[in-house]
């Protein structure tokens, strides 16, 4: 029985633009307020069809190993069985970001 890897689907604002992202590992970040998301999956080099959008965040995240985004940029997070097609959007309708509170001090 082999082990099946996980692929997520992110979907993060940022600078007025939904992020829709998929990656291979999430981790709540050691510096507080922020998610790790490392191993970005990209569609196949082997396609005939190029989308512009995936091919803008292919570029952006080329040398990316491992991206830092804020907890309340965050929008929703998905476990799904493949990766899919990468891609930034206009913001659409009321996006309020999650309220954060730091930590009480000990």
């Amino acid at each position: 029985m082999a082990i099946e890897e996980c692929i997520y689907r992110v979907k993060f604002i940022n600078q007025d633009k939904v992020y829709e992202v998929f990656v291979e590992h999430i981790f709540q970040s050691e510096m507080w307020g922020f998610i790790e998301l490392e191993g970005f999956v990209f569609g196949r080099r082997s396609e005939l069809l190029v989308d512009p959008g995936e091919e803008k965040l292919k570029q952006e995240f080329a040398e990316v190993e491992r991206s830092y985004v804020p907890l309340q940029a965050i929008i929703r997070i998905d476990e799904v069985p493949k990766g899919g097609v990468a891609k930034i959007s206009d913001v659409k309708g009321n996006v309020t970001p999650f309220p954060i509170m730091p930590p009480a001090r000990k």
